[in-house]
C-alpha cells in the first residue's frame, strides 16, 4: 500500500495515510500491514519512540479514514506531540466527509458527549448532489468515532459507514462506497501545517 510523504524533518514525519491501513496492531488483525510497522522498518532508530509495537504514533485515524497524520520520530517529539493532541487545545484537525442528504442549518456545531466526555464537532455543508453531500468538519476534541457519531446524530450518517449509517441507502447510490467516505485533509499545529489531497472516492463522490 503506498504511503504518501507529505513532510519530514528531524523531529516527525508527516504522511497522507491511504484507506484501509490500520495505524497500528489491532485484535483479529494479527500480521496485517500497519503504518507503525512502515514507520519502523523506513527508521528502524524510532522504533525506541513511544511503545513497541506503536512507534511514533501521537494519534490515529480509523483504517477506512484517510489522511493526514503526523509521527515523531524522536522521543523529546513524541512527547511534544503527545501532550498537544491530548490537551486538543492548539490542534486544528480538518476532515472532508461525504453524508447521506444534507443537514439543516447547512452550519453549525453538534456537542453531543461521547461514552460521557465531552466532544465538540464543527461542520459546514461544502455542496450538495444526487442525495449527498460534501461536508467540512472541524474537531475540538478527539473522540473515537467521534465525527461519524455526530453525523449520525444529524440524521445524515456518513456513506458507507457500516456501524452508524445506513447500508439502505448506502446501496441506492450511483456507485456503491466500499469504505466510509471520511478524509483527514489539513492538522495545524503550532510550526507546523499540512495537508492531504483526497482521494478519488471522496472527489468523485
Amino acid at each position: 500500500m503506498k504511503i504518501e510523504v507529505l513532510f519530514e524533518d528531524d523531529e516527525l514525519l508527516a504522511v497522507n495515510k491511504p484507506a484501509g491501513l490500520l495505524v497500528h496492531p489491532a485484535p483479529g488483525h494479527e500480521g496485517a500491514e500497519t503504518l507503525a510497522g512502515w514507520f519502523a522498518r523506513r527508521y528502524p532508530q524510532a522504533l525506541a519512540v513511544g511503545s513497541a509495537d506503536r512507534p511514533g504514533i501521537v494519534h490515529r485515524l480509523d483504517r477506512d479514514t484517510s489522511g493526514v497524520m503526523v509521527l515523531a520520530k524522536t522521543p523529546s517529539s513524541y512527547r511534544k506531540l503527545r501532550r498537544l493532541f491530548e490537551a486538543h487545545e492548539q490542534v486544528r484537525k480538518v476532515y472532508l466527509a461525504i453524508m447521506h442528504g444534507t443537514p439543516k442549518p447547512r452550519q453549525g456545531t453538534v456537542t453531543e458527549p461521547i461514552k460521557g466526555r465531552p466532544a465538540v464537532s464543527h461542520y459546514r455543508v461544502l455542496g450538495a448532489h444526487d442525495g449527498v453531500s460534501l461536508v467540512e468538519w472541524v474537531i475540538e476534541t478527539g473522540r473515537t468515532h467521534q465525527i461519524r457519531i455526530h453525523a449520525a446524530k444529524l440524521g445524515h450518517p456518513l456513506v458507507g459507514d457500516t456501524l452508524y449509517g445506513s447500508r439502505q441507502k448506502d446501496r441506492a447510490l450511483r456507485r456503491a462506497p466500499k469504505r466510509t467516505l471520511l478524509h483527514a485533509v489539513a492538522l495545524e499545529f503550532p510550526g507546523y501545517s499540512f495537508a492531504a489531497r483526497p482521494p478519488l472516492d471522496i472527489v468523485e463522490a
